[in-house]
């Protein structure tokens, strides 16, 4: 059997109804022939939304199949033990040209007894954003499903939500039951638990692109939400050459990594498949039995069985590495 190495995949173009075209001058996206695209899905385990190698002896080959044939080596021992043949996370590029629907997501416990799925806790990494550009993301202050209910039938929910001017470096962690909307103007990475439930409880009275009012959720919506106010907006500092961490939760560990040198890097300390997202620059990536070329808007598999990686940069470079942590 061939030895495992870093993975490009196909990513998969998703039209929204607030999509924009930025994702091609930003990163490359040639989504044609989609008028406009909202999301980029970078790495999918999805049903219906399998990611497929691009790269490699294993080109043509889907995720799916890969965690059957390679198991732990691919992904992990610890992974597989949890998830088995699902690959548990999702990442995606994003871009608005319209508000999105203000959403919520379900805990693991809801997801599973109403959809038999996981739920969804999820990262933002704003890439860039229109002057003035923001989001929602929870409430300015602890509020009941009581107060909520009526401000949603006054459509004034604006009134108690907080909301974050946003630029580019801004990184957001969004837990399931926070309440959320992405403005528009704003393009981003997201990484998120492998769920495609959304509760979306108001949408700005517009219709779909049938011109049609779009499907609401509101009981599972509240249902769903926590209702207290906390700030998800997360505080970091970057470090050149050393990763720095953003988030680390039970679901997925998030760093971010800043170099302009070669970069030795020693995953034996994770029981994971590690996937780079590369925002700027590019740079090789060298691992026992060969090297990957990688540009900005590319995302890279890295198996849980390549625990040596050096990192040679061909300019500064910038991305965002996650696994899963025990």
């Amino acid at each position: 059997m061939h030895t495992l190495y870093p993975m490009k995949f196909y990513p998969i173009f998703k039209e929204k109804v607030w999509g924009g075209v930025a994702l091609k001058s930003l990163l490359g996206k040639d989504f044609k022939p989609l008028p406009n695209c909202g999301e980029s899905w970078e790495l999918s385990g999805l049903s219906g939304n399998v990611s497929v190698v691009r790269n490699g002896f294993l080109e043509g080959n889907q995720l799916d199949e890969l965690i059957e044939i390679y198991m732990e080596e691919l992904v992990g021992d610890n992974v597989f033990t949890t998830y088995g043949k699902s690959f548990p996370l999702l990442f995606k590029f994003i871009d608005t040209s319209d508000d999105l629907s203000i959403q919520v997501h379900p805990d693991d416990q809801m997801a599973f007894e109403k959809h038999q799925s996981l739920g969804k806790p999820e990262m933002w990494y704003v890439l860039d954003a229109d002057p003035g550009a923001r989001l929602i993301l929870g409430f300015k202050k602890d509020v009941t499903p009581e107060i909520f209910r009526k401000h949603l039938e006054n459509k004034s929910l604006k009134e108690i939500l907080k909301s974050y001017k946003v630029k580019k470096g801004d990184f957001f962690y969004i837990p399931p039951g926070q309440i959320h909307a992405i403005g528009k103007g704003i393009r981003l990475c997201e990484v998120q638990q492998a769920s495609d439930i959304t509760y979306r409880v108001y949408d700005w009275d517009r219709p779909d692109t049938d011109g049609n009012p779009r499907k609401l959720h509101i009981e599972e919506g509240l249902k769903a939400i926590d209702y207290a106010a906390r700030d998800n907006k997360v505080k970091y500092e970057i470090r050149r050459n050393e990763p720095v961490l953003l988030k680390k939760s039970p679901k997925f560990t998030v760093r971010a990594l800043s170099f302009d040198r070669e970069l030795s890097l020693d995953y034996v300390f994770v029981d994971s498949f590690v996937v780079y997202m590369c925002l700027e620059g590019a740079f090789t990536i060298q691992h026992q039995n060969g090297s990957e070329n990688v540009i900005a808007g590319e995302t890279v598999l890295i198996p849980a069985d390549r625990n040596n990686i050096r990192l040679i940069p061909e300019k500064n470079s910038f991305l965002l590495e996650t696994y899963i942590s025990h």
